[in-house]
């Protein structure tokens, strides 16, 4: 009996892995209020802990290794889930947005980008002593602001709706930009890595990475978006189009948008918020779908699975030195972890305070200072960096090499990388908490709500009145709600 039962049952880690990553999604779903509005916890650090748990280097029972991963599988996973969040972001951002808002949103991508790549390439440069170039590499990687972790915090749960919603759109909108506008930096660390000229650099780096990457991409992505909505319109109008469809075309839209991107080499994340912000201009698609939550089932499906899988391939051996990255040691880790953490955004935020119109108070400069989380942008861009230092192109090699000119800095990039976006996952994942319970023990006792952080008023020291981009124009489109609503969701006339 046992050996026929033996012969029946397949333990593969593929398989343990459904097993494992479907109980994760359907416990998270059964408590997700609880955990979200109670506990003030988000699913990338819970999704990431049970990746490390259950992964190669504890218990064993997903490996990814073992069922054929690779890198290439670690960065097109990845530029799929970051470019539909980034699509996502551009459809939920109120309509025109950027037409009100574009200053700010350009002040937290060019001076606070820049400071943030150069501040923490010094501290690479200074705690790990490699070379300068390989520092703006790995500062390159750590630049952009992760839409994931950002969406997790910002959307759909109670303490949101603490943060002023012009906060929480410009942070919003800067997570989905930047992950496409760190390409300039990441190249410009390469090629200057290259060793060429000055000219030379100048010139690549304008044409190729500024115009064709980043400019191109952004305004293909943006006429990509607009003709689809144009023609989304048409196809519902005239009836060729059933509601579930028009939910899919969501879904296909982004994938269309990597798709173009990757093909043309232009800047796949540029590509896809363009497209999504192009779709959602005028807001009527927002409007057509905003009792679905879309978004929330892709972050549980998606963004959720690859933070387990992230937790999974955490290079932990590599934590340790080696002959080729002595420098690389636990404390070492740590130290540039808490120095990124403090200084990487705070200080030029609070800095550019007055300059940063939806930024009011410097209680609000501080949230936004310290909510920069690292996360699945930066495996994807740390992916291209080795393969750029691998074969000089953006695809890499299946494993790191053994024997390569570029030894060193391959073996560096990829363990510093992930372990500050492990760090960060942890940390931002688990700050609502914190300042939820922090918010609730600072309260006179007549103040506080009855269970722990479970206060619902805006958060101190923050302006919430409307005005000045609080509040926002309604969307367009309200006359044909009833095509997406289910029916008894629709109210009798």
């Amino acid at each position: 009996m046992g050996s026929w039962l033996s012969k029946q049952i397949e333990p593969t880690s593929a398989h343990f892995t459904y097993l494992v990553l479907s109980i994760f999604l359907l416990s998270y779903a059964f408590f997700s209020d609880f955990i979200r509005n109670r506990l003030h916890l988000s699913e990338p650090p819970l999704a990431t802990a049970v990746g490390i748990l259950f992964g190669p280097h504890c218990l064993g029972l997903v490996d990814p290794q073992s069922w054929g991963w690779r890198d290439t599988v670690t960065q097109e996973a990845a530029r799929v889930v970051v470019s539909l969040q980034v699509f996502s972001v551009g459809v939920e951002l109120p309509k025109a947005y950027f037409s009100r808002h574009w200053r700010s949103v350009g002040m937290m991508l060019v001076p606070v980008m820049t400071y943030s790549w150069l501040v923490t390439a010094g501290f690479v440069y200074a705690i790990l002593r490699t070379d300068w170039a390989t520092a703006l590499i790995i500062s390159a990687c750590l630049a952009p602001t992760d839409p994931v972790l950002a969406a997790a915090v910002l959307q759909g749960s109670r303490f949101s709706g603490r943060v002023p919603r012009r906060l929480r759109h410009m942070l919003s909108a800067e997570s989905g930009c930047n992950d496409g506008t760190s390409f300039p930096f990441l190249y410009a660390g390469l090629l200057i890595f290259q060793g060429q000229t000055t000219g030379g650099i100048i010139k690549t780096w304008f044409l190729n990475t500024i115009l064709w990457q980043c400019a191109l991409g952004l305004f293909v992505g943006l006429i990509l978006g607009h003709f689809a909505n144009r023609a989304l319109r048409v196809a519902q109008r005239r009836g060729w189009i059933d509601p579930a469809s028009f939910l899919v075309f969501y879904i296909l839209l982004a994938l269309l948008s990597v798709g173009v991107g990757s093909t043309l080499g232009l800047d796949d994340f540029l590509v896809a918020f363009g497209a999504g912000t192009g779709f959602a201009w005028d807001g009527w698609f927002a409007n057509k779908t905003r009792e679905t939550h879309l978004p929330d089932v892709l972050d549980l499906l998606l963004n959720s699975s690859m933070f387990v899988y992230l937790g999974a391939i955490i290079p932990w051996r590599m934590f340790a030195p080696t002959d080729f990255t002595p420098s690389v040691t636990p404390w070492r880790l740590i130290s540039l972890l808490v120095l990124i953490l403090a200084f990487r955004r705070l200080p030029i935020v609070l800095l550019l305070k007055p300059l940063i119109p939806d930024i009011r108070t410097y209680r609000e400069a501080l949230f936004c200072g310290h909510f920069g989380p690292m996360g699945l942008g930066g495996l994807f861009l740390v992916i291209e960096a080795r393969a750029r230092l691998e074969t000089g192109e953006s695809i890499p090699l299946p494993h790191a090499p053994k024997h390569h000119p570029n030894k060193a800095q391959i073996d560096l990039v990829w363990p510093v990388v992930c372990f500050i976006i492990l760090g960060s996952t942890f940390v931002h994942g688990c700050s609502v908490a914190g300042i939820s319970v922090a918010g609730h023990f600072l309260r006179n006792k007549e103040e506080r709500a009855p269970l722990l952080a479970a206060e619902d008023e805006g958060l101190d020291g923050m302006v919430h009145e409307g005005g000045g981009g609080e509040s926002e124009p309604s969307v367009s489109g309200d006359e044909d709600v009833s095509f997406i609503l289910p029916r008894d969701l629709i109210p009798y006339t």
